[in-house]
């Protein structure tokens, strides 16, 4: 059984026991969260449900595992011939999640 769900602008596949990265904090490490935008179910028989655009009923039960942070990413801006130069940096912040169950 798994599931294709929505996390920002991104689309992931999940499956009881996995581990997913969800972009942005959601809760504090421990706590229960339920993802409620979920685009696809295929269950074991090979049932494949779909949304249009999210399938009526169905949830994600997870627990956060905790919080990581991207990769550093530079910005940088120059204009030529003015000697303006910009340097900025940026990290985003992902949470860890665990799924225990996907129920339609």
């Amino acid at each position: 059984m798994y599931a294709i769900i929505r996390t920002g602008a991104h689309q992931l596949k999940v499956t009881p026991g996995s581990v997913a990265t969800v972009p942005g904090t959601v809760a504090e490490p421990g706590a229960k969260v339920t993802l409620e935008d979920v685009l696809l179910v295929e269950k074991d028989g090979g049932e494949v449900l779909t949304g249009a655009p999210f399938v009526a009923n169905a949830k994600i039960h997870a627990v956060v595992e905790g919080e990581a942070r991207g990769p550093k990413i530079r910005v940088f801006k120059k204009k030529r011939r003015k000697g303006s130069r910009n340097t900025k940096g940026h990290r985003a912040i992902y949470t860890r999640v665990r799924i225990t169950e996907i129920t339609v």
